[in-house]
């Protein structure tokens, strides 16, 4: 079963991960001033995770693929890891869609 981990980073900015049951990460979130916001940005993951039209396919700039998951207002709410081919990038997509719906929330902040 995967979990989302919220984190605290450096500026103060509180962030979230989705990990896959054998902990890798899978999805990570931009930063958020508070940790309700954080809740809500794992709350629009649980909701938009199933839907094929939320993933954006991206190219970084080095040649690496990756995608980002978008709300329905078309804001950014995860973005994947880099991935070689568009096979795992696929596979990516599929372990979000598999995970995240039911992950638990795991606040290493506390």
């Amino acid at each position: 079963m995967g979990k989302f981990v919220i984190t605290k980073r450096v500026d103060g900015d509180f962030q979230f991960s989705l990990k896959a049951g054998n902990g890798e990460t899978i999805l990570y979130s931009e930063g958020y001033s508070s940790r309700s916001t954080c809740q809500n940005g794992i709350d629009s993951v649980k909701t938009n995770a199933s839907d094929d039209n939320k993933y954006d396919l991206r190219v970084a700039s080095n040649g690496k693929l990756f995608f980002i998951l978008e709300a329905a207002n078309g804001q950014t709410i995860g973005i994947s890891e880099l991935y070689e081919s568009e096979t795992s990038r696929h596979n990516g997509i599929l372990s979000v869609k598999k995970n995240a719906p039911d992950a638990i929330i795991q606040d290493a902040t506390i």
